[in-house]
């Protein structure tokens, strides 16, 4: 296979749930009809509340979610890969849930599931968060072969730590939903994004929340499709949109023969 069509949606959820469902179908709709054959949507995409909590209350048992069957359906209607940016999944720690990406196949069969490992803190005098009250971390790094190659799973605040991208094996195309804070991506986001792919010589699918959310919250948007070279193949500024772009996978495995890097690594990391 030398190339793939793929599409990353970018939302502005806010507190009611059967509103962005049905914003995030449309946008599933669109990508299917531009000839996307994988779609990811932003972490959160089903809600951004005022209250954090909100969002524990409906975590379940993954087999047993609604919101999955919600993607299953869709992805099976579409003949379509949907990466379900993060639903919340149910925790053993009580209160808390896992926020947690699901890869669903064209026959809407669940491919994948990664569960974020790293919890995003900050604080200063205008912002708090605290995902750690929330959530449970997960416990391990998760990858998962598809068809144009192999995907390594990540989630927002994971971009930060470069080591879960350089396990081996190395990952071909590197999924990031998100929902960066407009302080932290206004400085960050589109930096780290570009190198995770040229250190990688990987393609980056980065779905972003991009506008303003109830309780004032505000994020960054600039969700974009990256190439292993660290060029921006398409983007979306701010607001709800799509961005999508051919990977080009036959100059990917040139441009990693020219640039053997991977390769000639002399430090291992490990699991």
């Amino acid at each position: 296979m030398d190339s793939v069509r793929v599409a990353v949606l970018q939302m502005v959820s806010g507190d009611d749930l059967d509103h962005n469902l049905a914003q995030a179908e449309s946008l599933l709709r669109q990508a299917a009809a531009e000839g996307a054959e994988f779609a990811q949507l932003p972490e959160y995409f089903y809600l951004m509340p005022v209250d954090e909590r909100a969002r524990v209350a409906l975590a379940a048992p993954v087999e047993a979610h609604p919101l999955l069957a919600w993607a299953q359906g869709l992805a099976r209607e579409l003949g379509l890969w949907i990466l379900a940016g993060t639903l919340p999944l149910a925790s053993e720690e009580p209160g808390k849930m896992h926020n947690s990406s699901l890869l669903i196949d064209p026959q809407g069969a669940l491919a994948s599931r990664y569960d974020k490992l790293h919890l995003f803190g900050f604080c200063t005098d205008s912002e708090q968060y605290d995902e750690a009250a929330t959530m449970s971390p997960g416990r391990q790094v998760v990858s998962h072969p598809l068809p144009w190659g192999l995907l390594r799973m990540g989630i927002c605040y994971d971009l930060r730590f470069p080591e879960l991208f350089r396990l081996e094996p190395a990952p071909d195309v590197i999924a990031l939903p998100a929902a960066f804070t407009y302080t932290t991506g206004l400085a960050h986001w589109e930096l780290l994004l570009r190198a995770r792919a040229v250190e990688n010589l990987a393609f980056v699918l980065a779905s972003a929340q991009g506008g303003h959310h109830p309780g004032g919250r505000r994020t960054f948007g600039h969700s974009m499709i990256i190439d292993p070279w660290g060029r921006v193949l398409a983007r979306v500024e701010e607001g709800q949109g799509m961005a999508i772009a051919t990977l080009d996978l036959a100059a990917q495995r040139k441009v990693r023969s020219q640039l053997p890097a991977l390769n000639h690594r002399k430090i291992p990391v490990g699991p």
